[in-house]
């Protein structure tokens, strides 16, 4: 049986895939990265499309963090902006956390009803493509996108995952594909600095979110699995069913 992977970007709304098709969702600069560090740090999280919806879970948790952003800008009465640097130095773990983000979070919430549903960065991207190519045939990853674009941190990071697929076996789906994964084979850890992502960091003065991405390449092995409301380790839902 062939294996296939694709690349491609939520700017334009979700394809149609068809239910044997895992789905990775990425946003680097900053939901995917935040939502891993959740989970890395053992902190329930709960991605959601807007205020509202993160209005009604924070009724059904016990003292949860509301951890976002739209626009850029936080939330009136939320608790934290979408940092995984922040997130990472907090200690109150037992504090479940709601987040939400202008495209991220968006694009985790359109793949959640999915059996086989992720959400990656460059913080587990090594753990997911061991994950995918033991586990499936059909891989698509999905780069969020912004104001129509798919950016190149999310461009990055799906090219390195479908590469490592594409040594385990994978073809690329599409020339699409194919161009994007040439384009990021080997580049440094810094290549996606042109970004308006990263540029946007900076105005902001929000640049300890950049270092922290920089510092945190394939650092935990942890595998982020989309349930019809939560992100939960993969690996720690698989060993607890075979227990």
């Amino acid at each position: 049986m062939t294996k296939f992977v694709s690349i491609s970007s939520f700017t334009t709304g979700l394809p149609s895939y068809s239910d044997d098709v895992a789905i990775v969702a990425i946003d680097v600069i900053r939901a995917s990265t935040t939502a891993v560090t959740a989970i890395a740090c053992g902190r329930q999280c709960y991605p959601v499309s807007s205020v509202a919806q993160a209005i009604r879970i924070f009724h059904t948790l016990e003292d949860p963090i509301l951890a976002g952003e739209l626009g850029g800008d936080m939330p009136p009465g939320f608790d934290m902006t979408n940092s995984p640097a922040q997130l990472a130095t907090r200690t109150d773990i037992f504090r479940p956390m709601i987040l939400l983000s202008s495209a991220g979070t968006q694009l985790m919430c359109a793949i959640r009803s999915r059996d086989s549903s992720y959400v990656a960065s460059f913080r587990n991207y090594g753990a997911t493509i061991e994950h995918l190519a033991e586990n499936y045939s059909q891989v698509a990853l999905i780069g969020a996108g912004t104001r129509g674009e798919h950016r190149e941190e999310d461009q990055m990071c799906c090219a390195w995952i479908a590469e490592g697929l594409i040594e385990n076996g994978f073809t690329p789906r599409d020339e699409t594909t194919r161009h994007v994964v040439e384009r990021w084979s080997g580049s440094p850890r810094n290549a996606f600095l042109i970004s308006r992502s990263v540029d946007y960091l900076r105005r902001s003065n929000q640049l300890h979110d950049l270092d922290f991405i920089l510092d945190h390449f394939d650092d935990v092995d942890i595998v982020c699995r989309l349930t019809s409301n939560q992100i939960v380790d993969a690996k720690v839902s698989a060993t607890q069913v075979r227990s």
